[in-house]
């Protein structure tokens, strides 16, 4: 996907003055030519997340940003050390991308008492413990309830059998991303009595563990046709545990995703997977373009939202060069 993408269909508020902010109690932002950024990814162990630190990583010549990049490699009490390792460093930004909802609450407490402005990425947090506009500056991201809900709407259009029976691979544990795409993808799918979820667990959004778990629950529901997964990375991983057991992904088991990977798009194109909703990875050029408009006064909306594309048979193999 052109990393350009990510930024269509943001909604822009009208402007007010930095001391408006102040009013509200977020920090501040000086206006000026060169910025320390801070970037605190919480895992390198998929595609997204690699995609996702490169677009930063892209972003901060053109965006004029002293980049810290730090990776938590999926510890949520890492991820807390490493923005007070940042804070320490003297950030004029934090960039965060929330491994759990509530374990990083202290991280963005923290940077709010410093003074330090802060854009959640991608995931964001409790919103009984923090909330935008007043803990932290933003969250820029996409719709996961959405996301969740367009799967299972396409499911019920295209699927042809008599009686689904779902298996959901569920994302981290305590992710909002897994919480929000579970509640889509479950409330919609209610509407439509031929499915059935007969399992759901989590694959922690990994290929190998996603395997790890569909193999283990293709023993307890060997009449499993459809499997819901959260995440590309174990979709994949589930249909290399369905064509170990001899099982027929596209065929006799139809998987559905979310993401948008190249992995993804290129099983659709060899017809083992049906659909995955769009989440992109590509960040840099909006947090850029959003803390920009931040530093120039403007008041950004609580909910930067990104609008997410789905790719299926139809125009999966246009968009395979483009994905990551």
């Amino acid at each position: 996907m052109n990393r350009r993408t990510i930024l269509m269909g943001v909604t822009a508020l009208g402007l007010a003055m930095t001391s408006m902010a102040s009013a509200q109690g977020l920090p501040p932002l000086e206006k000026k030519e060169r910025y320390k950024v801070g970037f605190s990814q919480m895992e390198s162990n998929n595609p997204w997340r690699i995609a996702e630190t490169k677009s930063f990583h892209d972003t901060a010549e053109a965006c004029n940003w002293d980049l810290i990049a730090t990776d938590a490699a999926g510890s949520a009490a890492k991820q807390v050390a490493d923005v007070e390792s940042m804070i320490a460093q003297g950030i004029d930004v934090l960039f965060l991308p929330p491994r759990e909802e509530k374990p990083l609450i202290p991280a963005v407490k923290r940077a709010q008492a410093a003074g330090i402005p802060t854009f959640l990425v991608d995931r964001s947090v409790d919103p009984n413990a923090a909330v935008a506009g007043e803990d932290f500056v933003a969250f820029l991201g996409s719709d996961f309830i959405d996301q969740g809900r367009r799967v299972a709407e396409w499911l019920s259009e295209n699927f042809e059998g008599e009686k689904g029976v779902i298996v959901q691979l569920e994302g981290t544990t305590g992710s909002s991303p897994a919480n929000d795409r579970k509640k889509g993808f479950d409330d919609a799918i209610a509407a439509d009595d031929r499915f059935e979820i007969v399992a759901s667990q989590t694959g922690d959004f990994a290929r190998d563990l996603g395997r790890q778990v569909m193999e283990t629950l293709l023993q307890a529901h060997p009449d499993v046709n459809v499997v819901y997964a959260h995440n590309d990375e174990m979709a994949i991983g589930a249909i290399q545990a369905l064509e170990l057991a001899g099982r027929k992904p596209g065929e006799d088991v139809l998987v559905v995703s979310i993401d948008g990977t190249r992995d993804a798009l290129q099983a659709i194109i060899d017809g083992k997977m049906g659909v995955t909703v769009e989440s992109s990875p590509f960040f840099g050029p909006l947090a850029c373009e959003v803390m920009n408009r931040y530093a120039d006064g403007e008041t950004i909306e609580p909910w930067v939202q990104v609008q997410d594309r789905i790719f299926t048979a139809a125009n999966a193999a246009d968009h395979i060069d483009e994905a990551y």
